[in-house]
């Protein structure tokens, strides 16, 4: 930027500085700054969603012991905020188009600092998990905006907006849980775990004076459409009644009516299908295009998300509760102790999105088998070790995990994508954000319920470490799933992501 304010504003004459020309290169650096600005603001809202869809595996402890709850309260501060995103991504995008895509966007940050505060000041978990669902429902408004603002920024060199958008991603996600292990230990202020969300009031601010003054205000493109509320109600109606039991099921010792719950979950959702299609039959815009899943490669894709994301946001919880709640490690211990697997996933993300099109489908085995030599690797030293696990000991197998996780994520929804018509891929693509959200829920509410079946009332330490072993078994046993659902995605993207 320096270099190009140098060039801009020196201009020379024959007097040295010409004021004239200077006044006139004003305008022009503007307009190339504009851009950067705004995809800084976009950055800003982006981490927010980040950073509060990572924070439970760091705060969640921190929470209990101030807040009170039961142990399914961990896994609800984790699942609301997910479950809410699923449901809400469903309708995010289509309301960008109704109403414009920069009025969504800021609309959802204002929900979501709203949010944040709300969960800070939170006096107790009922209030908090509350807060949290609302959270997600701000950030499903935010979130489907981004990359649309993006191409109305950019133009054709949008691919440059990538370019940088990528990394930055990448060591957020990194440093994300250190900086909420930080704020945590630091106790700012004596908030304590309260400042991983006051903090969000400051980030969004920023984004919020930004994107106001900078982003493009584009018209609408929807035209007279109308939202499909009753397909989003029985949507969210399903995923609830999927994602309650399993949350609450152990700790009510699993009485009959959850088990009917699940079975509920499973009739909304053929009722929803059953709308969607009837919508798309009359020639009514639906939620869903549900001719995507005639492609036997994305069906397998939206298992594949499932699996996927409910391993790696289960797994993730359940190793950050094993350091917290058994080995008794702060906050920013625990965060430490889990940077390799941080690492490990920028490092395959950029292994992946080089490799992504030389290897086609043979990238998504290769990462998946690294997760499994990971799990295999943690396995043995909990087996080990026991009680005496360090983060030392973990360094190697996190990093091995992560490295896998890394280079899935890339090349991920380009090839699910690349079997579909060009019609297809907005709602083929809004819909798997919204299962992978929902993959998210799922897996916190199977891997920690696993979890906390391991555990008695007054567990010790060898107790957590022995119930971590059988989240790894199961999380080794879902990853050897997401191998046999791979052979059935198709062999090769075709650059969606690029292009889009």
């Amino acid at each position: 930027m320096l270099d190009v304010l140098t060039r801009e504003t020196c201009v020379p004459s024959a007097t040295g500085l010409s004021p004239a020309p200077r006044a006139a290169a004003r305008p022009a650096l503007a307009r190339r700054a504009r851009p950067w600005l705004g995809l800084g603001a976009l950055l800003a809202a982006t981490l927010l969603n980040l950073l509060d869809s990572t924070v439970s595996s760091v705060a969640a402890p921190s929470i209990r012991a101030s807040l009170g709850g039961s142990l399914a309260s961990l896994q609800w501060i984790a699942a609301g905020y997910t479950l809410a995103l699923a449901v809400g991504l469903l309708t995010g995008g289509r309301l960008g188009d109704m109403f414009g895509r920069k009025r969504m966007w800021l609309a959802g940050i204002v929900g979501f600092m709203l949010a944040s505060l709300a969960c800070g000041l939170a006096n107790s978990t009922e209030v908090l998990i509350g807060a949290r669902v609302l959270q997600g429902l701000a950030g499903a408004l935010m979130i489907p905006q981004t990359f649309g603002l993006m191409r109305d920024l950019f133009g054709p060199a949008v691919g440059k907006a990538f370019a940088a958008l990528g990394p930055a991603i990448g060591l957020a996600s990194i440093l994300g849980p250190v900086v909420a292990g930080l704020l945590i230990d630091a106790n700012l202020f004596g908030t304590g775990w309260r400042m991983v969300f006051l903090i969000n009031l400051t980030l969004g601010t920023i984004a919020l004076v930004v994107g106001w003054r900078v982003l493009p205000a584009a018209a609408p493109t929807a035209g007279g459409q109308r939202l499909d509320v009753r397909g989003a109600l029985l949507a969210a109606a399903g995923m609830l009644l999927l994602v309650y039991p399993l949350v609450q099921g152990r700790e009510l010792g699993w009485p009959t009516w959850t088990l009917g719950l699940l079975g509920a979950s499973m009739v909304t959702l053929a009722v929803f299908g059953w709308s969607q299609w009837r919508r798309a039959r009359a020639g009514v815009p639906a939620l869903i295009e549900l001719s995507i899943f005639g492609q036997r490669g994305y069906s397998a894709g939206v298992l594949f998300v499932i699996v996927f994301f409910g391993v790696c946001v289960g797994f993730s919880l359940a190793v950050g509760l094993l350091l917290q709640l058994g080995l008794h490690y702060r906050p920013l211990e625990a965060s430490l102790s889990m940077l390799g697997w941080a690492l490990g996933a920028f490092v395959g993300t950029a292994v992946g999105s080089t490799q992504m099109q030389r290897l086609g489908r043979r990238i998504i085995h290769l990462g998946l088998s690294l997760m499994a030599l990971g799990l295999i690797g943690l396995y043995v030293v909990l087996a080990s070790v026991g009680a005496q696990l360090t983060g030392w000991t973990l360094l190697l197998p996190l990093l091995v995990f992560g490295i896998g996780m890394g280079m899935i994520f890339a090349p991920l929804f380009d090839i699910i994508l690349s079997g579909l018509r060009d019609h297809e891929i907005g709602s083929a693509s809004g819909l798997l954000e919204s299962i992978q959200q929902l993959g998210a829920s799922l897996g916190v509410a199977v891997l920690g319920t696993v979890f906390f079946s391991g555990i008695g009332a007054q567990a010790d330490a060898e107790q957590f470490v022995r119930a971590a072993m059988q989240v790894t078994l199961l999380t080794l046993g879902l990853t050897g799933l997401a191998i046999g659902c791979g052979f059935l995605l198709p062999r090769r993207g075709r650059g969606w992501q690029a292009a889009h």
